[in-house]
């Protein structure tokens, strides 16, 4: 009994809702705001914003100045080393050309051309040196010009000896 009195309750109740429903749609629709921008929500002026004065990074300090001279004399004497044993390497290379690997030869010109790679590499380590102080000096907004000038030229003598060893190398290919 107690089913057919919620079954009999059932139309009642959705009869009800469903006025509920339909009443909130037939509300009139002048009763409320525009959603519009209003006047008073417009942005105008004419206001200008005060010119800000250019940012001077501070000079570089004599520390710094010392440590990139030094990293540079650093870089020109592997650059000195590397100059001087290209000529044995090339030597060496020419006589391994024809060799097969393993060979006396090929082994010779292949030490030949590792105290070159030696010698460039004492090049980089001075360069990443550099480039530590440049990004270090480039992150607190420091004085950029000497170190970018003393990185572009140790760059420029890494570039040159990989093009040697690039030749070099090939020779050996």
């Amino acid at each position: 009994m107690m089913k057919s009195n919620a079954a009999s309750l059932f139309p009642l109740i959705a009869a009800g809702c469903a006025t509920l429903a339909l009443s909130a749609c037939a509300t009139p629709r002048g009763e409320y705001p525009s959603l519009a921008i209003r006047p008073e929500e417009r942005v105008s002026g004419s206001m200008k914003p005060v010119a800000a004065e250019p940012y001077i990074p501070p000079k570089t300090g004599p520390d710094v100045l010392s440590n990139i001279a030094g990293l540079r004399q650093s870089a020109e004497q592997a650059h000195a080393q590397f100059t001087a044993a290209v000529p044995a390497a090339r030597k060496a290379a020419n006589a391994a050309r024809n060799s097969s690997q393993g060979s006396e030869k090929w082994a010779v010109a292949q030490i030949a051309l590792s105290e070159l790679e030696s010698s460039r590499s004492d090049a980089m380590i001075a360069l990443a040196d550099l480039d530590r102080l440049y990004v270090d000096a480039a992150i607190n907004a420091k004085e950029l010009g000497p170190l970018a000038s003393a990185r572009n030229d140790v760059m420029a003598l890494v570039a040159q000896e990989d093009s040697v060893i690039d030749q070099i190398g090939a020779l050996l290919r």
